[in-house]
């Protein structure tokens, strides 16, 4: 794609496949992380980055299938993470609207640092999967990795990025992984009401360019509050490479790709479309090092928000 003339939110000129697979982390009582894997396939590539997607509250490995087929088609591969305790097991078979169901659900702590602790086992674990995948093997690049993530899913790119947790006790625990160049945050996720820090030493801990994208409409599904306590997060992190889009009546689903309890929106073809193109020019920019994408996401988002 180049990033001055050919702009599209049509698929790339890569066949992408898809694989299910589970890893079992046996240090904590064989928890398990189902995922699936998007990658090109039939391509004239050397090498592809990798991306990890986190799924928001109830979510799954499913969700999000519109970016990261699309990304995979320009050359990407994507693993999207389950995580157990905070995933769509907490409403599935069970009566009423999931987030009706999900607004009653108080996630323990130590759930959400199991959560966090997914990842980088997860990580650990894909070389040896991947190695035994013949059409992925010889490409997937382990040392140019991204991280990305929706809502729940945001907060843990956050925290990948370096931004730290409180445990239960107050004390805040680094859980930042240096694997990760970069990142995109779908709906950010501020913290602040946890911890003692301010805003600009918590968020400022993040290490890594980010992305941060919302909606006027990206109000919280589970909390009376409106999009803009998600821009505290972009205000103050800390690696001078910041960018911001907020969607014009971009609501909270948009991202996942399904409508939850929201009504339809007209503007949702749209939507994702923006959101396609601009993560493929964030992530063009930081995991390979394209001038022009960086260029262009400059000239559109780092500076103000459209």
């Amino acid at each position: 794609m180049t990033w001055d003339s050919s702009l599209s939110s049509e698929a790339g000129p890569y066949k992408v496949l898809m694989k299910r697979g589970v890893f079992t982390d046996a240090a904590r009582g064989d928890r398990e992380i189902p995922f699936k894997f998007y990658a090109p396939v039939d391509h004239d590539l050397d090498r592809y980055p990798l991306i990890l997607w986190s799924h928001g509250f109830g979510g799954n490995a499913d969700g999000a299938g519109f970016i990261s087929r699309y990304l995979a088609s320009y050359g990407y591969a994507i693993a999207h993470l389950t995580h157990r305790g905070t995933d769509s097991s907490l409403w599935e078979g069970k009566p009423g609207h999931p987030w009706d169901i999900l607004k009653q659900v108080k996630v323990p702590r130590e759930t959400t640092f199991d959560r966090m602790r997914d990842v980088p086992f997860f990580l650990n674990q894909l070389p040896d999967w991947v190695a035994e995948q013949p059409e992925f093997a010889p490409f997937v690049d382990f040392s140019n990795v991204g991280m990305s993530g929706h809502s729940f899913g945001a907060m843990t790119t956050q925290v990948m990025a370096g931004m730290p947790l409180p445990d239960r006790e107050g004390n805040l625990i680094d859980m930042r992984d240096e694997r990760f160049r970069a990142g995109i945050l779908y709906s950010p996720v501020p913290i602040a009401h946890l911890s003692q820090l301010p805003p600009a030493e918590l968020y400022g801990r993040m290490a890594i360019p980010l992305f941060h994208m919302t909606g006027t409409d990206d109000a919280s599904p589970l909390e009376p509050v409106g999009y803009e306590h998600r821009l505290v997060v972009h205000e103050h992190a800390g690696h001078p490479e910041q960018y911001l889009k907020i969607l014009q009546d971009g609501d909270h689903m948009v991202y996942n790709g399904t409508r939850g309890k929201l009504s339809a929106n007209p503007k949702r073809e749209e939507h994702e479309q923006l959101i396609k193109i601009a993560s493929l020019a964030f992530w063009d920019a930081y995991l390979k090092d394209d001038a022009r994408a960086k260029a262009w996401l400059a000239d559109m988002y780092a500076i103000r928000a459209r």
